[in-house]
């Protein structure tokens, strides 16, 4: 006879299980005429800190242990910001070559927030009463009795107050309601500069000469092959510049050759020269860099999330989820042949914002 023809009450665990809890005064289970009757609480069992009060006094220890190392990460978190050099590179295994500002602030606030926690759940877990409680479920709504005389109260409070007749005193209380939490505002001041409108202006201007990415040299009209894709940024910006990273991530241009009788849109055309368009670099969805174009399709895929732009027709967006097309820059030749800038883009590049306009 197999085990699953053996009825439950008969098996050995079931019985070992019955005879433990009817030795130990356990509470049975529910009855199975009455499945939802309260089965009640099995008996507390006291912890090691609850009888000794030498855990207890290890466990207090432990506790305060951890709250001291949470205070003296902070300090040290506040002594790394201040001493550290925000450009000091360090070398971390395995992390490699990292900012070692970044680094100390990470490890001490991180060492400061975990000992916080792990001495309020230890503190809980071993100090804390951990002994369950019963009551009785009482009704939520209250007694008519009560929502009578609370309403009552109210009504008198009210009319106490003479916030219905001292109209001077109510406008001028919810004025200073009002008005109080700009003081929070102006504190956000100290934050930083505020961004104005530099996310509308990038590096460009008229007269700015592109400047291949790759040669750092100035570009012809030559240099740009029919099919081929140039990367180009504005003269003067060099990687040794402390705001390279940003300007860069506003101005990087895209330059294709096209022929003119494949460019679609007329816009476009005028503002190209021989063919040669230049476009934002940064997709319109999130910001990523575009890097792939199709020399057949004169399409341009981002590789993040793969909206991709028809540089043929006013790089306006025909897949993905960018949101509208790339911004494109008007540019022409100088008197020494170079590919220069007319100005700057008529339109915010990379992702919307919610000020755009």
């Amino acid at each position: 006879m197999s085990s699953q023809d053996i009825p439950e009450e008969n098996l050995p665990a079931e019985r070992a299980a019955d005879e433990h809890a009817h030795a130990h005064g356990d509470v049975s289970v529910a009855h199975e005429k009455d499945p939802f009757a309260d089965p009640g609480l099995p008996p507390h069992e006291h912890r090691i800190q609850d009888i000794d009060e030498r855990a207890a006094k290890r466990s207090e220890r432990t506790v305060a242990l951890l709250f001291t190392l949470s205070m003296l990460s902070t300090v040290g978190f506040i002594a790394s910001f201040v001493t550290i050099p925000a450009d000091r590179i360090v070398y971390i295994f395995p992390l490699g070559h990292i900012s070692g500002l970044n680094f100390a602030l990470g490890m001490t606030l991180g060492l400061a927030l975990f000992c916080i926690g792990a001495g309020a759940v230890h503190w809980a877990r071993t100090l804390m009463s951990d002994e369950e409680m019963t009551d009785e479920r009482h009704a939520i709504a209250a007694e008519p009795e009560v929502k009578a005389k609370v309403l009552a109260d109210f009504k008198q409070g009210a009319k106490e107050s003479a916030l219905g007749r001292r109209k001077l005193i109510r406008n001028t209380m919810f004025g200073a309601l009002t008005l109080f939490p700009l003081s929070g505002i102006v504190l956000l001041r100290d934050l930083g500069p505020l961004p104005e409108d530099k996310l509308r202006h990038t590096l460009w201007s008229k007269g700015k000469l592109l400047v291949n990415m790759n040669t750092n040299e100035p570009l012809r009209p030559s240099d740009v092959a029919v099919g081929s894709l140039t990367f180009a940024k504005p003269e003067g910006l060099e990687e040794e510049d402390h705001e390279f990273q940003t300007e860069i991530a506003k101005a990087a241009l895209m330059i294709v050759r096209l022929q003119p009788e494949n460019i679609k849109d007329k816009r476009e055309l005028e503002w190209s020269h021989e063919g040669i368009v230049a476009y934002s670099k940064i997709c319109t969805h999130v910001g990523c860099p575009i890097s792939l174009y199709e020399q057949q399709t004169h399409h341009v895929l981002c590789p993040c999330h793969q909206s991709t732009f028809d540089l043929a027709d006013g790089a306006r967006v025909i897949f993905g989820p960018a949101g509208h097309a790339l911004p494109q820059l008007r540019i022409g030749v100088n008197d020494e042949g170079y590919l220069e800038a007319h100005g700057d883009f008529e339109e915010p590049v990379g992702p919307s914002f919610w000020e755009r306009g």
